[in-house]
């Protein structure tokens, strides 16, 4: 809660009741919770979902607190950009916790894009994207966001260390985002076949699910719809 001050271990084992409870309620079931945080007993809810069941549930965290909050009520376990590698020991490191709490997970990523017909205007616009910054109004804003000291979020900040001298950690992605905001602080950079073999890469490590966005956000959604939608496969778009 706003102003709220809570260890990173109860704050994850709260988070767990939370998910558990919804999904109870949102599956239109009686509630009978007795935990740690929550003591409930309630009637099924009046109003429900449109499907009748819980959506998905979307987490993220790297420290193990958060893997386990997520193991044990998650549906989808959401992951910040990282090296390829690294993906990978994440995903196989996720699948064992669920498997421990008989449990599967899907996974889900997060990443901003820039994508133009040719690489180097994709990362010529990255270059001037970033060109007005101040490094030190960059890290005022990195360190005014609420979760400037959490796991994820120095996992952003040491990809930013270990990049080249033009932000890049490893083939098509980009630090330089992060220079600028906390959080998800890497973008897929590219030409169309380059992105989508990102894309691709990500969905043979085990992402179902893809959260992007883009600086301005109109913009880059049409380049993506321009370059890269026609040859996914994707699930319906809303006219």
């Amino acid at each position: 809660m706003p102003g709220e001050t809570m260890e990173s271990a109860p704050r994850y084992r709260r988070g767990t009741e939370v998910m558990k409870i919804i999904r109870t309620l949102l599956n239109g079931e009686h509630l009978d919770f007795q935990g740690e945080f929550y003591n409930l007993k309630l009637d099924p809810a009046r109003i429900s979902t449109i499907s009748g069941k819980c959506p998905n549930l979307y987490f993220g965290g790297l420290s193990h607190e958060a893997r386990e909050c997520a193991a044990e009520a998650a549906d989808v376990y959401l992951m910040w950009p990282d090296k390829m590698e690294n993906v990978r020991e994440v995903v196989t490191d996720m699948k064992a916790r669920a498997a421990a709490k008989g449990r599967t997970l899907k996974f889900g990523y997060r990443a901003h894009v820039i994508v133009r017909e040719t690489e180097d205007e994709a990362r010529a616009y990255a270059d001037r994207l970033l060109s007005k910054l101040d490094d030190e109004m960059g890290r005022a804003i990195r360190e005014k966001s609420l979760d400037a000291a959490n796991y994820g979020v120095q996992r952003q900040q040491e990809l930013r260390s270990a990049a080249d001298g033009d932000g890049f950690v490893e083939e098509n992605l980009w630090t330089g985002i992060g220079r600028a905001r906390s959080g998800c602080g890497a973008a897929i950079v590219g030409n169309p076949d380059q992105v989508i073999a990102k894309l691709r890469a990500y969905q043979d490590a085990g992402m179902e699910a893809f959260i992007l966005s883009g600086y301005p956000h109109v913009n880059e959604c049409d380049m993506f719809a321009r370059y890269v939608l026609p040859q996914i496969e994707h699930a319906p778009i809303a006219g």
